[in-house]
């Protein structure tokens, strides 16, 4: 299968060299074209121009930072027309991003879907992504077979807007979880318990959530670097979900606090660490 690529950043180049194991043919384009050619030692492709990506592929995914990032890359440029061309959305944007870029698409005669992803680099380079699709179900079972090279079991979720805010449910507790972890080991380390103990009766619990292991090493020996998502990707995912609980008449006062600490965190020159950091913003350190 000839498939593209635009935007090759944590996730985007970890989609390309696993899509490249599974025996495609990939094409990439980044804005900064380094990361681009990075890949092409895996086998891929660089395209100089999204126009040269989208023509060389069956179909195009969408791996940038946000709506105004996809804008400019697909709208800003010389492409006058997507006939015939599907375009997959795996990025994080809102709900109403997505169908406003679905209906972008449809008058330039694109095909559009969404079909956000959980999980890091780790996952994605093994195919153990989570796959939440938003489309039809006809687009959903012509493009499964490129789905489950990403992950074993792709959702579909319902129409264009649905998965998107999935995504940003699933992404919300995220914040709330690393938040959350932080402030009770700060209370723990502070009050002088043994860490050992507290992780103990936390996994037996009905408390426990996987990322704590996950993370428990970078909270314990305060190292955040080499983020698979950081600090400020999560803000920005942590706006688009504000802004949808205030659309959806939704309480988002504890919304707009992660979104304040957060915020902190990036003045504190963390935005670029794992968002595992919060831990240092919200303990004073």
């Amino acid at each position: 299968m000839k498939i593209s690529i635009l935007g090759t950043g944590l996730l985007g180049s970890a989609l390309a060299q696993r899509l490249l194991f599974a025996g495609n043919e990939v094409c990439v384009y980044n804005r900064t074209s380094a990361k681009a050619k990075a890949l092409v030692k895996d086998g891929a492709i660089v395209a100089e121009s999204v126009q040269e990506a989208i023509n060389q592929s069956e179909c195009t995914i969408l791996m940038l930072a946000d709506i105004d990032a996809i804008n400019n890359v697909l709208f800003k440029k010389d492409i006058k027309s997507f006939y015939g061309k599907t375009i997959i959305q795996m990025g994080t944007i809102s709900p109403a991003q997505s169908v406003q870029l679905n209906q972008a698409l449809k008058e330039l005669e694109g095909d559009y879907f969404e079909c956000p992803v959980l999980g890091s680099r780790k996952e994605a380079i093994s195919g153990n992504l989570i796959l939440m699709a938003g489309s039809t179900p006809e687009q959903f079972n012509k493009w499964l077979n490129l789905l489950k090279m990403l992950g074993p079991n792709p959702q579909h979720i319902g129409g264009v807007g649905k998965a998107a805010a999935m995504k940003l449910a699933l992404n919300h507790l995220i914040a709330a979880h690393a938040v959350a972890f932080s402030v009770s080991l700060g209370l723990i380390e502070k009050n002088g318990i043994d860490q050992d103990v507290f992780m103990g009766i936390l996994r037996e619990s009905a408390l426990y959530a996987s990322m704590y292991d996950k993370k428990l090493q970078n909270w314990k020996n305060r190292e955040y670097a080499n983020p698979n998502f950081p600090v400020k990707h999560l803000l920005k995912d942590v706006e688009l979900v504000l802004h949808e609980t205030q659309e959806k008449q939704i309480n988002s006062e504890e919304v707009k606090a992660l979104s304040h600490i957060l915020q902190e965190a990036i003045n504190h020159q963390l935005g670029d660490l794992d968002y595992s950091a919060v831990f240092n913003t919200i303990n004073n350190i």
